[in-house]
Formats: structure tokens, sequence, C-alpha cells
């Protein structure tokens, strides 16, 4: 926060260039755009000439001719405005697009520990609010702006030619407009600066409290939530004061400015027809020009303040494309089936103060079943982290057979785990889509129905209305977790995965569902390399290899029954398991 208010108001126009050469935008329709609305305004600046002509003559009698020409140069301006406008249009909306794509590819390469420190509603407001502000810059302010400057020079030319002294009053009153403007534009672009931090902050609170609504309910927080909320809003209404006051300063400020400017244009222009200096033709077009470029001085500010806007936005978006993603592509493919997965002396610490594992090693061999038991807090999910390599370790190392896990490429890696949570994340959409999430291959109703039957899932699929294409709700809040966590284990029995890791899959749930889970599981976990995290001793005693861990600590591994023997520790978390 301190960095961007650090910040020059200045507009960084090499920063929002270079963000716009990454939209790969498509440079001909920006030019011919331009070009048509260089010829819209040649024929707009024509029309003064004529009535100048018109007018000067009337005395001769009112030529059709002359009153044709500026009705033609009026439709044909506008009609080749509109055409400029919209192939300008199309440009600031294609990049725009391209943007948002850029920046939603991009965030959903973050590395896992970016989420751990940024509010996924902050994100969300950099990828819609934010890029909104660039969107009006580029297909509405930006646009009008282009045809105006071409307005403002031209008109202020033509005029200079007609009558030099009538131009000198513009020229020195234009730049008077903008340094009287200019506080107010900078005030206007702290304040939108302000209103777009503000609102990344709502939308975050607004998100992260819209999800756990269940939490909000069960606890009674609703007036807290409220409490919290509407100050947010508050925040966000007094900042809009702000920019509405500026607002509305603005609009009348520059109106009284134009309309002293017109006045004096007026009066002197009347004073040099009286003295027969000037024609009354020559007057008019002087007028004509005059209103030609009011509408342009008046967009130039807007677009300042639009600038400014997009100016913190642009910061803001160039922050995130400046992050680091993670890889995919990078290292060897590697089949890992048959090969020993072991840790070997690791730490880690999400923060330095804070070690969670400490020197922890283990070896999984190939097909076989291992579990990691111990207090919670201690660093099981931890090291399940770090396979799937969420996160570094900060010392140590993580093979599969002879191979680092690191050198093998990320896509290849994760492609060959299967995980099943406690909490099995499910999408909202339909039973189908959650089967095949992620993956590339298309799979017939045959298929999806042979791993829904052996995760014992077929049967509560077939009752619902619609089978496999039954919307589950956000969030899967239409199934019940043992549902939840047999469509999981038919999910992982359709990738196929070489190892299988198991994060207290049937800690929550009741007896009967744990019952179907576990079988589920036992399929699942045939002739693949299981690693698993449980508190059941049902769960542990079946294992190859148990690993019990304590404040990121292993204080020994052996089977259930050599444990028993070995470890206090062990006997006495068996023993309280065994009350539960």
């Amino acid at each position: 926060m301190a960095h961007s208010k650090n910040k020059k108001d200045n507009f960084n126009f090499k920063s929002f260039i270079n963000l716009i050469r990454q939209t790969k935008p498509k440079y001909w329709q920006l030019w011919a755009g331009l070009g048509l609305g260089l010829i819209a305004t040649t024929v707009q600046l024509l029309v003064p000439k004529v009535v100048q002509s018109m007018v000067n003559n009337f005395s001769k009698g009112v030529s059709g001719v002359l009153i044709s020409g500026v009705i033609a140069l009026f439709i044909i301006s506008a009609l080749v405005n509109a055409l400029s406008g919209t192939l300008l249009g199309f440009f600031g909306e294609n990049v725009v697009a391209n943007l948002r794509k850029l920046l939603w590819n991009k965030i959903l390469r973050f590395p896992v520990n970016y989420f751990d420190n940024v509010k996924t509603g902050t994100l969300t407001s950099r990828l819609v609010n934010d890029s909104d502000q660039i969107k009006n810059l580029l297909s509405v302010s930006f646009p009008s702006s282009v045809t105006s400057i071409f307005q403002l020079i031209g008109a202020l030319t033509i005029m200079l030619f007609m009558d030099w002294r009538m131009t000198l009053i513009m020229f020195i009153a234009v730049p008077l407009v903008m340094t009287v403007m200019r506080p107010l534009m900078r005030k206007t672009r702290q304040v939108g600066r302000q209103r777009q931090d503000e609102l990344a902050d709502f939308s975050g609170k607004a998100e992260e409290t819209l999800n756990e609504i269940r939490l909000v309910k069960s606890s009674n927080a609703e007036n807290y939530e409220a409490k919290s909320g509407n100050q947010m809003v508050n925040n966000l209404f007094k900042i809009g004061l702000k920019e509405a006051i500026y607002d509305s300063i603005a609009s009348p400020l520059m109106g009284t400015v134009m309309m002293a400017l017109m006045v004096g244009v007026l009066a002197y222009g009347a004073h040099r027809v009286a003295t027969g200096t000037m024609t009354i033709g020559t007057m008019f077009a002087f007028l004509m020009y005059l209103f030609q470029i009011i509408g342009p001085v008046s967009m130039m500010a807007r677009l300042f303040t639009d600038l400014s806007k997009a100016n913190g936005a642009t910061d803001r978006i160039q922050e995130l494309m400046s992050e680091l993603e993670e890889n995919f592509t990078a290292g060897k493919t590697y089949d890992v089936a048959g090969k020993p997965l072991q840790m070997q002396n690791v730490n880690f610490a999400y923060e330095k103060s804070q070690p969670i594992l400490k020197d922890v090693s283990f070896t999984a061999k190939p097909n076989s079943t291992v579990a990691f038991v111990g207090p919670s807090g201690s660093g099981k999910s931890t090291i399940f982290s770090l396979i799937e390599r969420y996160y570094q370790p900060t010392s140590g190392k993580i093979t599969i057979g002879d191979m680092e896990i690191d050198q093998i490429s990320l896509e290849n890696w994760r492609k060959q785990i299967g995980f099943v949570s406690q909490d099995s994340a499910i999408m909202a959409g339909t039973i189908r889509h959650n089967l095949t999430y992620g993956l590339n291959d298309n799979y017939t109703d045959e298929q999806l129905w042979q791993v829904l039957k052996l995760a014992y899932a077929d049967g509560f699929v077939k009752e619902m209305s619609d089978g496999l294409d039954t919307q589950v709700g956000e969030r899967g809040v239409k199934v019940s977790g043992g549902q939840r966590q047999r469509l999981a284990i038919a999910r992982a029995f359709l990738r196929d995965p070489k190892i299988l890791m198991l994060d207290e899959a049937t800690a929550s749930l009741d007896s009967e569902s744990e019952a179907m889970v576990q079988k589920a599981l036992a399929k699942l976990m045939k002739g693949r390399t299981t690693l698993t995290i449980a508190h059941r001793l049902s769960t542990i005693v079946d294992s190859d290899d148990i690993y019990f861990i304590d404040h990121g600590k292993v204080l020994g591994h052996g089977t259930h029954e050599e444990l028993l023997k070995e470890l206090p520790l062990y006997q006495e978390y068996v023993r309280i398991q065994f009350k539960q």
C-alpha cells in the first residue's frame, strides 16, 4: 500500500504501453480507426469554412449547392466517425479481453504460497475492476480523445490562418483552462486510486464471507459480518462522496471557463464586425470552431481522470504480471511406477521463525502403504504439501527412484499422483464434470459408471434425477460428505495414479459412510504406493510402515506391533484413539 502511495501521480506511459504489448493487440484496428478519425475530423473542420462562404454570400441569395454541401459533410463526418469509433472500440475490447486472459492464466499458475498471503477476492478485484478501468480508457476515453486532439489542433490551426488575433485568445485560453483544472484532476487521481484499493478490500471480504456462509450462520456471526461489511461500504461511500464533489466541481468550473471564453470571443468578434475588420461569415465560422473546441477540451479533462484511474490499475496489474509462476513443463518426463519415494533430512518453515518440519526422513517402498500419525499440527499435512510440490523444502531433498522430484516436470509429476482429502473439493457443475476435472481425455458414460461402481458411488448417482449430469451445487453442497468422498475416490480411479495420498479421508464420516469409503479405498490402494494420514486405528494397523511424527520430527517408525513395543508415545496415542 505504501508503495503505491509513493508513486508519482503522472501517468506511466512506458508501463502502460508494455502492458498493452503483452496482449498482442490488433494494431490494424488502431491505425484504421485513427485514420478514419482523422478523415472524419477533417470533414468536420471543412463545415465552418463552407458556412463562412454561405453567410458572406447571403446578400446574393441562398445557395442550394452550399446548403447541400453542408448537409453532405455532416452526414459523411457522422458515418466515418462512427466507423472510426467502432474500430477503436473493437481495438480496446480486444486488448482488455486478452489482458484478462493473460491475468487469469497467470493467476492460475501462481504457486500455492502466493494464495496463502493474498485474499482471493482481492485477486478477483484486480481481474475484474482494475482491468475494467483499462477497458474504459481504451474503449471509451481513448477513441474519443484521439478524434478530440485531431479536432482541437485542426480547429486552432485553421483559426490561426483565418484571424491570428482571435486565435491568440484561444491559445491563451486553452492552457489557462488546463492550469485551472490541474489541481482538481490531481485530487481526482488520488481519490480514484483510493477507491480501487478499497474496492479490492471489500471484494475480498465479501468473497471470503460468502464462501464460508455456513460458518457465519452456525456462529450467529451475521451481525458481526454486517458491521464489518458496513464499515467497508462506508469507507467506499466516503471516497465516493469525495469523487462526486470533485466531479461536480469539475463540470461547472469547465463550463464557466468556457462560457467566459465564448462571451469574450463574441464580444471581440462583434467589435471587429462593427469596425469592418471582420466579416460576419468569418465570425460565424469562428464560433463554430469554438464549439468544436469546447467538446475536445472537456474530453481531454475526462481523459486525464481516466488516465489516473488506469495508472493505478496498471501498477497493480503489472505487480501481478511480475509475480513468479509455476513452470509446468521444465524438467523430465519420468515414470514413477515401481520406484521408492524418499524424503531425506527435510527441513521446512512457512516463516523462518517457525520451523514446521525438522530433519524428516522416510521411505515408501513401491506398492506399499505408509501411514503418518501423530497429534494435530505435527506437520503431517505439510509433508503431503511438499510431495505435491506446493512448497519447496528449506533444506534436504525428496526423491523418487534415483531422481529428485524437482527434476521431473511439474505436469508429469502431478499427473501421477492421486489425492483424496478429508474434505474432498467438489467444483460447481455436474457429476460428470467433477469426475473428469483436469483430465484431457474423452470418457464414455460406461467408463464413468465403472469408476463410480469401483468407488461404491454408482448407487446414489443412479438415484439422482439426472444421473451423471446432476448438478452438485457450489462446493458440492447438494451431496453429503460420504458421497463427496466417494466421488473423489471415483475421480482418483479415473486418474489411475501411481502414487496415492490420503489425508484423513474418512475422518468426518459416520460409521456407515466410513465403511463404504474404506471398501472403496481398499480397492483404490491395490497396486499403488499409498501414503496416508489417519487418526483412526482402523486405517493405521494394516499399514506396511507407520511413521510417528510430533512437533515436526519423526520419533520412530515400523509396523503397528513394532511401534507398540518400542515407542511409548505411540502407545499413549493408540490408547487415546482406542478410547475415542
